[in-house]
């Protein structure tokens, strides 16, 4: 098997989690990392042993470097990828794909004519309990999916309204686009696409140009699925169920802050009552690792459930929907241009 070698685009905490992960899979090798912050990149030199830049083109231009892993904030992403992709280089950029659809939508226009494998990192299919639920749904576990719905949020932390994700122009949106969106991209991976989006974003608490919560109700011809994201939660949670014909499947907690990950299965019996359960207790994380390996089969030209530049494409293009839904207090239609993928 070629060893990688690998690059990273941004040395803070996401690119220390993919570096950690490379790490541990011993799939690749790190060989180059830049950020803007020479301290942070001459840390990053450090700790993975490669060599360090402040200039994102030169290590994209390095003839041994043969993937990139762009870990930015959303502003910077789509011009750093499309050059990537000029380089021939393979590509796994941190969700969201951009901060809209059309930027979505110019990455996999560049995507079209290179020999590039690009890949969005929604990390959370790769979680235990998330990854044994879409086993299960394979498997029709719990039958045709009726029904989905899901909570994420977290506390808070004191001046967050500073950072660049509540900065419009740099991060695109508020929670809906940053913790929002995993939900979405599950709500996809496990009900397919959705036309009928509806919602409400607000600004709560935080005194900042994006909302600090968002309520969505999205809908296809059989799955409506509803969600909520807040950071005025006071403490962290994750809840996503899942209703079927013949049962339920239920996660709770994704480990550290947001409590032990579980896995609730629930069949229904047939006379009705208290249905048959068993549960799944997952402990730490593994999905950076797991969605690691997975983005290596993908280079590797074999199957894999990374996200996919469509994922990427679709779930911007429901972010948007929901906020002129929001802004015109009416349901959005939404037609996805999957064409563009060919």
């Amino acid at each position: 098997m070629k060893e990688y070698g690998i690059a990273i685009i941004g040395a803070g905490l996401m690119g220390n989690r993919r570096g950690d992960a490379i790490h541990r899979t011993g799939l690749g090798r790190i060989v180059a990392a830049a950020d803007n912050d020479i301290f942070r990149a001459i840390a990053y030199g450090e700790k993975f042993s490669c060599s360090i830049y402040t200039d994102w083109r030169e290590v994209l231009s390095l003839p041994f470097v043969d993937i990139a892993v762009i870990s930015v904030p959303n502003a910077c992403s789509a011009e750093i990828i499309e050059f990537g992709l000029q380089q021939k280089k393979h590509i796994l950029c941190e969700k969201p794909l951009g901060r809209t659809a059309e930027e979505a939508h110019r990455i996999i226009s560049a995507s079209k004519d290179t020999p590039s494998v690009i890949r969005v990192g929604f990390n959370h299919r790769f979680h235990g309990a998330l990854y044994k639920t879409k086993e299960l749904l394979r498997e029709s576990a719990i039958g045709d999916i009726l029904t989905i719905r899901a909570r994420y949020g977290h506390g808070g932390r004191l001046g967050m309204e500073k950072e660049w994700r509540f900065i419009k122009n740099i991060s695109g949106g508020g929670e809906l686009l940053d913790q929002g969106v995993h939900l979405i991209d599950l709500c996809r991976w496990y009900g397919g696409d959705f036309s009928e989006i509806f919602a409400i974003t607000e600004k709560k608490f935080w005194d900042a140009d994006v909302e600090d919560n968002a309520f969505v109700l999205m809908k296809n011809q059989s799955v409506t699925a509803q969600f909520h994201v807040s950071v005025t939660n006071w403490k962290n949670i994750f809840s996503f169920e899942i209703f079927g014909t013949h049962g339920f499947l239920s996660i709770e907690g994704l480990g550290g802050s947001y409590g032990k990950e579980t896995l609730t299965y629930g069949k229904r019996k047939l006379e009705f009552g208290i249905p048959d359960m068993e549960v799944f207790a997952f402990d730490g994380d593994t999905s950076w690792d797991d969605e690691w390996r997975h983005f290596i089969r993908a280079c590797n030209g074999e199957s894999s459930d990374c996200a996919t530049v469509y994922d990427g494409y679709a779930a911007n293009s429901i972010v948007e929907a929901a906020y002129a839904s929001s802004h015109t207090k009416s349901i959005q239609t939404l037609t996805y241009e999957k064409s563009i993928l060919f």
